[in-house]
Formats: C-alpha cells, sequence, structure tokens
C-alpha cells in the first residue's frame, strides 16, 4: 500500500525543516515516509510551475496557482464562503458565482494531474474543505481508489450550510469518498443531517447512502505531538530564548494570561480583550497584578475582514490600556507576529492562564499545547470556549460561553484564584486525554478505518494506562516526582471515557454559571 496525501498547500521540506514544521505536517509526512507516498497540492506560489521533488520515500507534487485561480477558488470561495459560513458566520459569507466556479476549476485541475500519478494500490487521503469535490472529479475520470477525506473545521447543521448558494450539489460530492473523517460527533450528526435534508441520502447508522455509494462518516479528534511539545517548554525554560526572558523581566512578579491564535474572527479575539477588560473592571485589586498576552499572527490580510479585524483588535487593546492602565503596567500586549514553537512553549509555561475563546473552532490545538507545556508541579488552567471541539475532550478546563463576557471575566478570576491542588488536579485528567489521543493515535485510527488494515499493535481507541509506560509518561513522571508533584495520566472511570473521544457531560456553566466545574 502506498498513500497518497492532498492538501492545499504543500510545503516541500528542506533539511531544517524537519525540526521547525508543526505536528499535523509532521504526523503526515511519517505516514507517507513509513509507507512510502505521494504529497500533492497548491506550492502557494502564483504562476505556472508544476514540479516533483523527492525526499527520501515520498515524492512532492506541486502546482502553481494563476492569480485569477488564487482570487476565485482560494481567496474568493474557500475563504469569503465557506470558511465563514462553516464557522456560522452568515453575514460574512460572500457569494460569487464566478468564484464558485473558480474552485470547482482548480479541484478538476487537481483532479486531472493527480489521477496521471495514482497507482493502483494507493489509498488516497485529502484534507480539508478547500478539497471537498476532489474525489468526484477522480471518480469521474475512473479513479476507483479507497479515498478518505478530512474535515479540520466544522461542519454547520443543514440550515446554516443550506443558506449558501450550491450548496446540495457541493454536498453531494462527498458520496465520492469512502470515508469522511470530523472533529467531533456534533459535526457528524450536522453532516450527515445535511446529505439527508439536502441530498435525500438515506442513513444507516454513521453510514450514508447516496446512490450506489455508501460512505462511513466518524469522528476523529485531532492531537498534537504531547511528548514533543512538553520537551520544547522544558527547554525554554533551560535555554530562556529571547522573547521569554524579555517577557520575564518585563512582567516581574506579575501573573499572566496568555492567547495565541491567528488574526481571524472565528477566534474571538476581539471578544477576548473586551473580556479581560471587564475582568479588570469587575476585580480592581487585580490591576497591576496581572497582564494578557495575545500573540496574533496576521493571516489573509487581503480579505478585507481581516483588515478590519486587525484595526478593532488594536482599537479595543488601545481603548483599555487607556482606561486601565499605569505608567509602570500595561494591561494588554497585542502582539502580532509569530513566534517560534519553542517560545510559544515557554510562553504557555509562563502564563498562569491559558485564554482559549474561538467563537467558533474545529478543534483548536493551542489548548492542548497549552496544557502540554505545563509543569507538573504548578500547573496554570485553560479556559476555553464551549464552541471549541476541544472542549468535547477537556471537560476539566474551564468551560464558557465566548460571548458572554462576564462569564469569561469570571472564569479568568476563579482560574487565578484557583488552589494548586485543583489546579494538578484538572491538569492531570487534561493531559492524560491529550496524551492517550495524541497526534499519532489520530493518525493511526484513521488510516486504520480507511484501509481496514491495522497499523499497529495495539488497538484502535486510545490505550488505557496499565503497568507499561510511555516514553512521554515516563518522562512526565520523573519530573513530577523530582518536584514531588503528582502524575499526569492516572487512570479513572471519567478519565478513560474523556479519552475515549466521548462527549463531556453537562456541566454548571451550561446554565449560565460562570465557573463551571465537573
Amino acid at each position: 500500500m502506498r498513500l497518497v496525501v492532498v492538501s492545499n498547500r504543500v510545503t516541500i521540506p528542506d533539511r531544517y525543516e524537519k525540526a521547525t514544521a508543526g505536528g499535523l505536517a509532521v504526523a503526515l509526512r511519517e505516514a507517507l515516509e513509513k509507507y512510502g507516498g505521494l504529497w500533492f497540492g497548491w506550492s502557494g506560489a502564483v504562476g505556472e510551475d508544476t514540479r516533483q521533488v523527492q525526499r527520501g520515500n515520498v515524492t512532492y507534487a506541486v502546482t502553481d496557482l494563476t492569480e485569477a485561480e488564487r482570487q476565485s477558488y482560494y481567496l474568493g470561495f474557500s475563504n469569503r464562503a465557506l470558511w465563514p459560513i462553516m464557522h456560522y458566520r452568515l453575514g460574512l459569507t460572500e457569494f460569487q458565482r464566478s468564484d464558485y466556479m473558480g474552485y470547482l476549476g482548480v479541484n478538476r485541475r487537481f483532479a486531472r494531474a493527480l489521477a496521471g500519478l495514482i497507482q493502483p494500490d494507493d489509498v488516497i487521503w485529502i484534507h480539508d474543505y478547500h478539497l471537498i469535490p476532489l474525489a468526484a472529479e477522480l471518480r469521474r475520470r475512473g479513479v476507483t481508489n479507497r479515498i478518505g477525506y478530512f474535515h479540520h473545521i466544522p461542519w454547520p447543521s443543514a440550515d446554516v450550510l443550506g443558506a449558501l448558494p450550491f450548496s446540495a450539489t457541493l454536498v453531494r460530492t462527498l458520496a465520492a469518498y469512502d470515508l469522511i473523517g470530523m472533529q467531533t460527533e456534533l459535526d457528524v450528526r450536522n453532516l450527515i443531517g445535511g446529505l439527508v435534508d439536502l441530498c435525500g441520502a438515506r442513513q444507516e447508522g454513521r453510514r450514508v447512502r447516496l446512490g450506489a455509494r455508501e460512505t462511513l462518516m466518524q469522528a476523529f479528534p485531532i492531537g498534537i505531538d504531547v511528548e514533543a511539545f512538553r520537551r520544547l517548554a522544558a527547554a525554554s525554560v533551560r535555554r530562556a530564548v529571547t522573547p521569554l526572558r524579555a517577557t520575564r523581566e518585563s512582567l516581574g512578579e506579575r501573573k499572566l494570561v496568555i492567547g495565541v491564535d491567528r488574526l481571524d474572527y472565528s477566534k474571538g479575539i476581539v471578544q477576548r480583550l473586551e473580556a479581560f477588560g471587564q475582568f479588570l473592571l469587575s476585580h480592581p485589586e487585580q490591576r497591576g497584578n496581572v497582564s494578557l498576552l495575545q500573540i496574533a499572527p496576521p493571516s489573509r490580510s487581503d480579505v478585507p475582514e481581516y483588515a478590519e479585524l486587525d484595526r478593532m483588535s488594536d482599537e479595543v487593546a488601545g481603548r483599555l490600556n487607556a482606561q486601565l492602565g499605569e505608567f509602570d503596567w500595561t494591561p494588554i500586549r497585542v502582539v502580532k507576529k509569530a513566534y517560534s514553537r519553542t517560545a510559544l512553549a515557554g510562553f504557555y509555561r509562563r502564563a498562569q492562564v491559558g485564554l482559549v475563546t474561538p467563537m467558533r473552532d474545529g478543534m483548536n490545538l493551542v489548548a492542548k499545547e497549552y496544557v502540554a507545556a505545563q509543569d507538573p508541579a504548578d500547573p496554570g488552567v485553560l479556559v476555553l470556549s464551549r464552541f471549541a471541539g476541544a472542549a468535547q475532550q477537556m471537560g476539566e478546563a474551564l468551560i464558557v460561553n465566548p460571548y458572554d463576557t462576564h462569564e469569561v471575566a469570571e472564569a479568568i478570576r476563579t482560574a487565578l484564584a484557583m488552589p494548586k491542588s485543583e489546579r494538578i488536579r484538572r491538569f492531570e485528567q487534561l493531559y492524560h486525554v491529550i496524551e492517550t489521543t495524541d497526534i499519532d493515535w489520530w493518525r493511526r485510527r484513521y488510516l486504520e478505518a480507511l484501509t481496514g488494515v491495522p497499523l499497529s499493535t495495539g488497538a484502535v481507541e486510545p490505550p488505557r494506562k496499565t503497568g507499561t509506560r510511555t516514553k512521554g509518561d515516563s518522562a512526565t513522571r520523573r519530573a513530577s516526582r523530582a518536584k514531588g508533584a503528582a502524575v499526569p495520566g492516572r487512570t479513572d472511570t471519567k478519565s478513560r471515557a474523556v479519552a475515549a473521544g466521548h462527549k463531556a457531560s453537562p456541566h454548571p456553566g451550561d446554565a449560565g454559571h460562570s465557573t463551571p466545574v465537573r
């Protein structure tokens, strides 16, 4: 079996890239290297070049887009129509028929180029909303291979998606896949509902039949490389990298609340700044004692809505700093630049509160990175939006409604005042979840479902804690024993249920309480 991965963007690695690539890129590359494979997609460049590069056991096949294709396929239909509607932002959805035609045209061109590279025993794994119709285009060209799709962002209900012109036609193309993976069970239910309501499909459990084809829909919550990120956080303390050292010096003994997001309206950055301002207004004794650091690298700056968000975040931060700040204390720092993963791991470890409050998110891996980076002996507290996919797994975070600034403000207060014993208890449970459902677990579980072939000796479900310890678990236990802390990875009935991907049980926050506790 050879694996073929298809994604919107493909970066051809050089000899340094492996150390800096994100977890998803590393996971996919490891799968390709293990089985031998091909990674196909857009080069990220505008032009007319198509090329293949061999790196070890992996062939990278990339193609440029023309400027017209970039405008219609990428900036147009993908980012102005699909992205906002998938995040339930109907008011920001802009549909142009020409953009939709361009989107279909690029998928058709990709299929034409890819069909000539596919071998009879290949298994094809397609990623994300840019490429929804790609399998249908491949089927039209006679490709009969197993084809899977993983959707990284939320999938809305049928009534929301149905507002998009041609939505039924687009959703119908998903029937060309053998397996569709989503982040959460809610996304699975919404997708099945869309196929049934918009396309007249027949449902049999998690299988949907449309015409002659049957497609399996299943939730595969994506994870991170927990052990690698834990090591980065520990190393950042030893190395004292420049941005972290400067932050420590400027903060002194003050506490730190951190947010890390791409500058995107789905992340709730403006609402988060307002919530932190509300926290300081409601608890004036905290002024001068705690600061918010919001790291927000710009993205899609040529899309007008993103330029407006950039302006609004600056305006809100400036207003709150002018209203609440002192000559020796700035309440909010918004930094619009990207940092290395090592620096981010260090920021997470320094922060007493991780504020992850998107208005809607497929998963949100920042939540998992924040937990992985914590000192087991003195961990911080995660405040997490109920509308992030991660909330379905990470019920020991303080779960909040990001639309309620008072609720988020009170969760910040609760997190900062939480006793160490309670912080450690929550951390242990959260660490166990992210460790047993890490990026390798996600990759193996998906490919086993797609191929029907076991890819490991272990079960598909998350590993249970027994007498056998993983390397990462042992390292964390050693660190904990050295500091006299409790040990991540403690297993009980509740943590096993959460780790297995079950939805967290209802919590008091659903009834309007500001500091939900499970």
